[in-house]
């Protein structure tokens, strides 16, 4: 193995461009934060065509005192792919720079079914990500994840205290599984069909139970969740019904149960408790009954991009939950 003396300079400068690279990286969120909280999607897609940097500064009621740093952010946003630009050519045949959507920053269109402003928000916000400050030391902690850590509490006991980041969790998640719920659908329709019943374990709002529902409309959808989440929820709703409860202590009985996104919440042992729980609330295999898992699976792609996606979602459940994201094998 080579040690530190035998690296070239120039290995050495492109080293540090790297760390510096993975050091400056906390800007991606910030700029994307920024971006939201700006409303430039918005604007973008109003316009209904490429936008001039005037032009997009004077419709976001921005100084022209901050055209050469709104320049840079822009420019930035770009490099992200968050938005793109466009060279055109103005009345005078003078090259002027104009900026349009992309299909992530569609994502960011507050008027969009799809858009997940609200996954943003929670993400980005200054108590979920608080706890990333200490995941070094969380190692030789004996709390249970860097959220409880850094709070005391862990999520799930700080949701059931604080109305608004109840509220939050919930708008996010929601937002989060819309398109997953429109691509499921599409992709994976033959496997909710001729079922009778079916209970959405951990369902929160109820986006995804209303989806299947709507898709199925022979399908009785329930939704189960800790009362704090659903209570408010019982009145409002005739297209699903929503039940207060514990999925660790017992589950709706129906042909088929759904976790979405619910057991990367959880370490090993307590993902076969709710498999237990679930498996007592459908009949046998032979008679229908089905467990129908929606999460990720870490190294499923070759992408790179996606993979590293896969790696970050991973961290975020060990840093906020006891769970993970977990490989095929």
């Amino acid at each position: 193995m080579a040690d530190q003396m035998e690296f070239t300079t120039r290995e050495l400068l492109e080293a540090q461009a790297h760390v510096w690279n993975l050091l400056l990286s906390y800007f991606k969120s910030m700029c994307l934060k920024s971006a939201v909280e700006l409303g430039i999607a918005d604007v973008l897609k109003k316009h209904g065509k490429p936008m001039e940097l005037s032009d997009l500064m004077s419709t976001l009621s921005i100084s022209p005192l901050r055209t050469d740093s709104f320049r840079r952010f822009m420019r930035t946003l770009t490099h992200m792919d968050l938005f793109a630009e466009k060279k055109l050519n103005d009345p005078d045949d003078h090259q002027v720079k104009y900026y349009l959507l992309t299909p992530s920053s569609h994502l960011l269109v507050s008027g969009e079914t799809m858009n997940v402003i609200p996954f943003i928000n929670l993400e980005v916000d200054p108590m979920m990500m608080g706890a990333s400050q200490v995941i070094g030391s969380w190692f030789k902690s004996p709390k249970a994840s860097p959220f409880e850590l850094f709070h005391s509490k862990g999520l799930w006991e700080m949701t059931s205290e604080r109305p608004e980041l109840n509220k939050m969790m919930n708008e996010g998640m929601a937002s989060g599984s819309r398109l997953v719920c429109d691509t499921v659908l599409m992709t994976c329709g033959h496997v909710f069909r001729g079922l009778k019943s079916l209970v959405d374990v951990g369902g929160g709002t109820g986006t995804m139970a209303r989806a299947i529902a709507r898709a199925f409309p022979e399908i009785k959808c329930t939704v189960l969740d800790l009362p704090h989440v659903v209570d408010s929820l019982k009145e409002e709703d005739s297209v699903v019904e929503y039940v207060g409860g514990d999925m660790f202590v017992s589950v709706p009985h129906a042909n088929a149960v759904l976790l979405k996104w619910i057991l990367h919440d959880w370490n090993d042992e307590e993902c076969v408790k709710i498999l237990r729980r679930c498996k007592e609330a459908i009949p046998i295999k032979d008679a229908g009954g089905k467990i129908i898992i929606i999460d990720m699976v870490v190294d499923a792609t070759i992408d790179k991009h996606a993979v590293e996606t896969q790696l970050y979602f991973d961290l975020l459940m060990m840093m906020l939950t006891t769970g993970k994201e977990r490989e095929e094998i």
